[in-house]
């Protein structure tokens, strides 16, 4: 099957696999704490840093850069529907980081963010790393659902570049989340069903964005902004932060840098 075959293929379906995908690949980092029992504070900041890369750059490459080519092919403004999108992106994840309790890892419990609740430790710890990850599986719908609007191959890599970026950074984010929790005193087991369990919010992202996009098509510029907004905000407001703790921020630079050169790399190569 080569990949121009996909576009025969309802775009909901397209965007549910490849949230799958990423939802896979996040099990098995997760994996990895079945044969570690901890991690090197500078391969975690390495791992966080990669995955700020790699998001900083799908959020220009693959969906504000396609948000301002469609409204200027449509006739109308090309930059309004990037920016209102864009910021309104960053509300919305705002938002959620104020209502949803989560807490970080390496935090006291009395750190929750959020509306307090009296959850377990172990239920915050999950909800941090799934507000990660809702933009992400947002983000790979929303690409998936345009090619119901424009089923263009090139569009349609650019879809699948994008998941794979995506599912590419949940490997080691998958391992940054469930070693760090056998860490604190889980066992391998329940750290593993803990750290694939945050990503399986982004199949359902996934379907949400690429419905949405199928329903309302004068959205999808805006929409498309919209997933590289809440992407944007998660980097700034809780990779980089936690990359850039302790004595080995270097890594957490270089981890950056890396993770973006492969996401560039995936979307403009392929794209």
């Amino acid at each position: 099957m080569n990949i121009e075959s996909l576009l025969d293929y309802n775009p909901i379906l397209l965007a549910l696999g490849a949230t799958l995908f990423t939802w896979a690949l996040t099990a098995l980092g997760a994996m990895m704490v079945f044969f570690f029992k901890s991690i090197n504070k500078r391969v975690l900041n390495s791992m966080l840093g990669f995955a700020a890369g790699v998001m900083i750059a799908a959020s220009f490459w693959s969906l504000l850069k396609p948000a301002i080519e469609m409204s200027e092919a449509n006739g109308g403004s090309s930059w309004a529907p990037a920016v209102i999108g864009f910021l309104a992106g960053g509300a919305f994840l705002l938002i959620v980081d104020k209502i949803l309790p989560h807490l970080h890892l390496g935090l006291s419990r009395d750190k929750a963010e959020g509306i307090h609740t009296t959850w377990k430790r172990s239920v915050l710890l999950v909800l941090a790393i799934t507000l990660h990850n809702i933009p992400e599986g947002l983000a790979v719908g929303v690409a998936f659902g345009a090619l119901a609007h424009n089923p263009d191959p090139a569009l349609l890599i650019g879809a699948v570049a994008l998941a794979m970026g995506i599912g590419l950074q949940n490997f080691p984010e998958g391992a940054a989340v469930s070693i760090p929790l056998r860490r604190e005193g889980f066992s391998r087991l329940k750290a593993f069903n803990y750290g694939q369990l945050s990503g399986m919010v982004e199949p359902i992202a996934g379907v949400i964005g690429a419905y949405l996009v199928l329903s309302m098509t004068p959205i999808l510029p805006y929409a498309l902004a919209f997933a590289a907004g809440a992407m944007i905000f998660v980097v700034v407001e809780e990779l980089i932060p936690e990359s850039q703790t302790g004595d080995e921020t270097d890594y957490s630079t270089i981890g950056a840098m890396l993770g973006f050169a492969t996401m560039m790399l995936l979307d403009v190569a392929l794209g």
